[in-house]
């Protein structure tokens, strides 16, 4: 497993704005801590739900169609793409849609939220089926990455108008580098690496 693009990617994809992150920003600026924290409890418990779910159904596909990890590695690798060409052209001045920083809001968010469904969707067939299936070992995955989430949304919280204002100074500069990363997480989970050592 390469460990290093895995973090990569779990980084990137929590790190950088998105629907929720941007909800929470605006919550934290708006409504103050205590609401963006509530929020962040909602979207940390469904992003730790979802990332199960893609577990356990995952691990039951690849038991029933070996070849289907083919396909979720391509598929992850094209979302990876997808996303650093938007992270690439990306505002951070686009605003995202104004909700009430409650627990349920926060969860209904990641449920509705495309970039975290594909995300967790993605990223355990990408990264942790091909080298771990124990139970065990699955879960512990899902709880560091559920961890980077909870770090990631904690983040915007804490540092909601400084970090902003350093995303608008530095958007373009920020946005390559970020979308570059996820190029190479992109190449590294293709199986490009394979099969150019062939």
């Amino acid at each position: 497993m390469n460990v290093t693009s895995f973090l990569i990617y779990c980084i990137i994809v929590t790190f950088t704005p998105g629907p929720t992150n941007i909800v929470i920003l605006s919550t934290a600026y708006n409504l103050g801590t205590k609401k963006a924290l509530e929020y962040c409890y909602g979207a940390t418990v469904a992003f730790g739900f979802l990332l199960s779910i893609s577990a356990v159904l995952n691990t039951t596909l690849v038991a029933v169609i070996p070849k289907i990890l083919v396909v979720m590695q391509i598929i992850g690798s094209v979302y990876m793409l997808y996303l650093a060409y938007q992270i690439y052209k990306m505002e951070v001045s686009e605003q995202a849609m104004i909700q009430t920083g409650t627990f349920a809001s926060g969860i209904l968010m990641q449920f509705v939220n495309p970039k975290v469904v594909l995300f967790t969707m993605t990223v355990i067939p990408s990264f942790v089926i091909p080298y771990y299936r124990e139970p065990m070992k699955l879960a512990l995955f899902v709880s560091v990455i559920t961890l980077i989430g909870f770090l990631a949304f904690i983040t915007w919280v804490l540092f909601g108008s400084v970090f902003k204002k350093f995303l608008q100074k530095h958007q373009k500069i920020v946005n390559i580098v970020m979308a570059l990363f996820l190029v190479y997480s992109a190449f590294m989970v293709s199986g490009a690496v394979e099969l150019i050592k062939r």
